[in-house]
């Protein structure tokens, strides 16, 4: 993340830097290794000619359930570094990747986001991801201190 980091501010952000531990985490194979952030993150990045190829109708495969799976991940590493508590994501989908994603902190849900089209999950840039990160976990923090008794539980 040397000379990349410098051309792009985005890559040194906290979001960012999560997300390339999310997706180190679950590369058992090593294939990641030596690899820059740019590429590492490239699957969350699809133009929208690119998501229309993909069918409506389409079943998720197990790369694309583990990526929604460290996207959300990450958001709740970053609510625990803000609000000191733990974060538990949850995330339940079908085989025709509808379903649900959770994220709670005690007993406080912070997060409830209905999922549609798993298989097409993607964003048009990492900004536009990084944005959509920042606006999920600001309302999370923002509950967490609205109801911190619930969340400390």
């Amino acid at each position: 993340m040397t000379a990349t980091a410098e051309l792009d501010p985005i890559l040194t952000t906290d979001f960012v830097k999560e997300m390339v531990k999310q997706m180190r985490a679950i590369d058992s194979y090593g294939t990641y290794d030596g690899w820059p952030v740019e590429k590492i993150l490239a699957p969350y990045v699809k133009t929208k000619e690119q998501r229309r190829e993909i069918p409506v109708i389409g079943d998720p495969d197990e790369e694309t359930l583990a990526r929604v799976k460290c996207f959300y991940n990450a958001i709740a590493v970053l609510i625990e570094k803000e609000c000191k508590l733990m974060a538990v994501p949850m995330l339940n989908l079908t085989h025709e990747g509808f379903g649900r994603v959770l994220i709670t902190v005690g007993k406080l849900v912070v997060l409830d986001r209905t999922l549609r089209d798993v298989h097409r999950f993607s964003f048009d840039s990492l900004s536009k991801m990084k944005d959509e990160a920042d606006k999920l976990l600001s309302v999370a923090l923002e509950i967490v201190g609205k109801y911190p008794d619930v969340a400390g539980l």
